[in-house]
Formats: C-alpha cells, structure tokens, sequence
C-alpha cells in the first residue's frame, strides 16, 4: 500500500496561545476524515511570530502535540514555534509520530531576513519516514532556495512539507515556487499557510508532476489529499510523460558547481548587493 493521507490545516489564528483552539480542530479534522494519516499545520501557529514566546524544547506545547498524536492515532507537524536555546532563537518544527513519539526536529534554515531578525540559522536537513516513504520538512522561505529542496530529494524525500506564514503580496510567487520545486524534483509539495490577520492563506499541494492538486482560498480551510508514493516512483523512474528524467540527469552530470566549493566563487559578484537589511526609502 502506497498511499498516505495528509490534511492542512489553514487556520485564523492570533499572537498568543492558539493550543486549545489548534486541539479542538485537530480533533475535529481526525474525526471528520478518520483515513487521514497525517495534519500539518503553518509555521509559528502555536503562539504566533512574537520571540516574547520562545521557548525550549521539549516543553509543555509540544507534549500536548504528542497527546494529540496519540489519542487521535495521527501523525503531526504542528508548524513551527520560536525554541529558546542557549545560543539563542531557532525557528523550529517538530515532526511526531501518530504513537505520540517526537521522531525529528527542524530548524528552519533561511529565516526571513531582514525582516525575522534574531532568528538563528538551522544547519541541518530533516527527512523522516513514515510506513509508506520519506517526507522531508522545511519552513516557508525555504522554498525560495532550490538547494533546501535538492537536498532534501537527494536524502530520499518523496513529498516536501513546508509549514508556512506568508502575509505579503509575494505569495503569487511562492504558489508558481511550489510547483517549479514539484516538477523538477519530481515530488509531492504541501505549503501550508495560515489565513487571517497573519497570513493570507492560498495553501498549495502539486503533484509530482507539477500540476496543482489543490489551491486553497483566503479563508480558514481544511484540505484533506491523498499521497501516492509510487507515483514518485514511477515519475523518478520513467521521466514525467516519460520524458524528462531530471534526477537521473542531476545524479549522472559530472559537473563540480564552482559557486558550491567555497564562499568567495559565491560572493564574488553577490558582495556587490550591499548589506542584507531592510530597504528605505
């Protein structure tokens, strides 16, 4: 059996602590579509994206996760929450299993800046599997760097979940991302946004083949699909329409990228840019 069912949750929600109205529709969704196999959620959902609510890990948010996990017989990545370490602010997702049990943890790698200032960067990647594939996670602006994605794909990941918080007109842009990340990865993409005050929704699932599966709309919305693992399979093995074979293609090429083999063959025209701030008028 190849198939695994995963709902997003596109939800309203404000700063502040969102777990028990998070609960009462994680609830409402396991019971509405028992089949689902998996519920994810957007970045920064559980107390909104105000640091003042950073926290460490494990804490008491995540082990309500777990309970939920458990008791509903599902699988969930509840978007993201500020982790409070000793080094300071990470953006971080956790990922748990339907037994309850924290598998993984991401911390998001490309924070937003200039504008999600003292948010540390994530260094490493995340796939996990469940009993049909691999999955792997990242966080929203990840999905405008093609390398988080490559990476991930060349781990093993089959579908690409993106927890995401986009507000901003640019989230056209991220929609025509989604699909360019799907077709030349040949992998599902699920990037899941909140609505309301803090998100203007357009959650996005696309299919291996690049096409969209479905494009939800502003408002709060439950969108529950069905995965199909195979299907990456044959598409990887075959080329979409059997054609293109871009992974077969990437993994054969011989070339050593120039920018890749240290900073300065990256930085030698990007140092030109100026500083990574916030632009003024």
């Amino acid at each position: 059996m190849s198939h695994f069912s995963i709902a997003g949750l596109q939800l309203s929600l404000p700063c502040g602590d969102n777990l028990e109205v998070i609960g009462t529709e994680i609830v409402k969704t396991k019971k509405r579509f028992p089949w689902v196999d998996m519920i994810v959620l957007s970045e920064l959902c559980s107390f909104g994206p105000e640091k003042k609510y950073a926290q460490t890990l494990p804490n008491d948010a995540e082990t309500f996760y777990c309970q939920l996990a458990r008791e509903n017989n599902v699988w969930l990545i509840p978007g993201s929450l500020y982790e409070q370490t000793s080094e300071g602010i990470y953006n971080t997702t956790p990922v748990i299993n339907n037994n309850g049990e924290v598998v993984t943890r991401y911390r998001k790698i490309y924070p937003f800046y200039p504008y999600e200032s003292d948010v540390k960067e994530g260094n490493e990647f995340v796939v996990f599997d469940v009993p049909q594939g691999r999955i792997g996670v990242a966080i929203c602006y990840d999905l405008w760097f093609p390398e988080v994605a490559r990476t991930l794909t060349c781990e093993g990941a089959e579908v690409l979940i993106y927890p995401t918080l986009t507000g901003t007109i640019d989230r056209s842009i991220e929609l025509i991302m989604a699909q360019s990340t799907a077709a030349t990865n040949q992998c599902y993409v699920l990037a899941v946004n909140a609505a309301g005050g803090l998100g203007n929704g357009q959650s996005i699932v696309v299919g291996p083949d690049g096409k969209v599966i479905h494009q939800a709309g502003e408002n709060p919305e439950l969108f529950p699909v069905e995965i199909d693992f195979d299907r990456v399979r044959r598409d990887r093995e075959r080329g979409l329409h059997g054609l293109g074979q871009p992974l077969k293609s990437f993994r054969d090429n011989s070339i050593d990228y120039p920018i890749y083999k240290n900073n300065s063959n990256k930085n030698k025209e990007l140092n030109s840019l100026g500083e990574l701030i916030i632009p003024k008028s």
